[in-house]
């Protein structure tokens, strides 16, 4: 069958790979739509450390059940069309032990430290489906909405709260629809017009251009000089690490979905002097899921302003080529397997 393979960094070609098994139990499903988020990228440019080659890529999924396995739940059968959560988890570490597989010391993403769903088939635990009324495109972006929905939750974010969110990119976007759902006033942050509208578009209340504008002054002006109750970081830069903990509210919470590509030097006194809860955030859980569902079902996300190209299996290895070459020229693609 088809997939898409990346050999070393920077080649991708159309392969055919053997037929999975579901011998064990699994669910065999057939691969309709996939979209492709940063992970993806950065694993063809061979910038992504968890990778090993050669990986078949996709982990964002919209599928039909072929055959159906076992641990499926009640609402789902053969033809019926679902999502997935594409990690693993040991069920042995801390993080497994507390509930929180989410964060598993051996999870194993698909398409990342194990081959992926760009593919014709692919063989998944039942337990890890969701079924849902959504199209494809919907569908695909479940999974990466989840991580910054799960983001929200570990901000504790309510109706309460004003949430600033740095990064409208796809995990931003994921953070502001979030906690715009969960009631809360929302402040995108970025600079970049149109992903501002977007983001816009997904809930965001106030808009901030931090490359035209003082981010202190009006982060100030908008709240009536507390600070935000909740920051959350989804861009991964070194100011915008100390920046969340500059201007979030005395005892707010900072939530750091982005990684740093470079040590963070922080005033350390104001973790203290604020009395800050500093949280990470990895991945998703059941929930983040369910509620995305929901989300998507209520039709509370600007799906076609978010998806900037569909294309067929054939032409996806020569997409990833001019992704790599112009990134700022695509906000999603997807990759239309059947």
């Amino acid at each position: 069958m088809k997939a898409v393979v990346v050999h070393e960094p920077g080649k991708a070609t159309l392969a055919d790979i053997p037929e999975p098994s579901n011998s064990s139990g699994e669910t065999l499903l057939q691969i309709r739509m996939i979209g492709l988020c940063g992970t993806d990228l950065n694993t063809f440019r061979g910038k992504n450390p968890l990778v090993t080659f050669p990986r078949v890529l996709g982990h964002e999924v919209a599928a039909t059940i072929l055959h159906a396995g076992s641990g499926l739940s009640d609402d789902l059968r053969e033809g019926s069309a679902v999502t997935l959560a594409p990690y693993t988890a040991c069920g042995q570490c801390a993080s497994c032990l507390r509930g929180r597989s989410n964060a598993c010391s051996s999870n194993q993403t698909l398409g990342v430290q194990r081959d992926g769903a760009l593919t014709e088939r692919i063989a998944i635990p039942g337990e890890k489906l969701y079924g849902a009324n959504l199209s494809l495109k919907e569908l695909c972006l479940v999974e990466p909405l989840t991580v910054g929905f799960h983001a929200a939750t570990r901000g504790r974010v309510t109706k309460r709260d004003t949430v600033a969110v740095f990064g409208c990119g796809g995990v931003g976007l994921g953070a502001i629809a979030a906690s715009a759902f969960h009631g809360a006033r929302v402040i995108a942050i970025d600079m970049d017009d149109a992903k501002l509208e977007i983001a816009r578009k997904a809930g965001a209340t106030d808009l901030i251009h931090s490359g035209k504008e003082d981010l202190h002054t009006r982060l100030t002006k908008l709240t009536d000089g507390r600070g935000p109750d909740c920051i959350i970081e989804a861009i991964g830069l070194a100011h915008t690490f100390r920046a969340s903990v500059e201007e979030v509210a005395f005892t707010g919470r900072v939530v750091y979905i982005g990684y740093a590509k470079e040590p963070v030097a922080y005033e350390t006194s104001l973790f203290v002097q604020k009395e800050l809860d500093i949280l990470g955030s990895r991945n998703a859980l059941p929930d983040d899921f369910r509620e995305v569902i929901r989300m998507l079902e209520e039709r509370r996300f600007p799906v076609d302003d978010v998806v900037s190209a569909v294309v067929p299996i054939e032409e996806a290895p020569e997409m990833l080529r001019q992704w790599s070459s112009n990134p700022t020229a695509f906000t999603k693609i997807m990759v239309q397997v059947s």
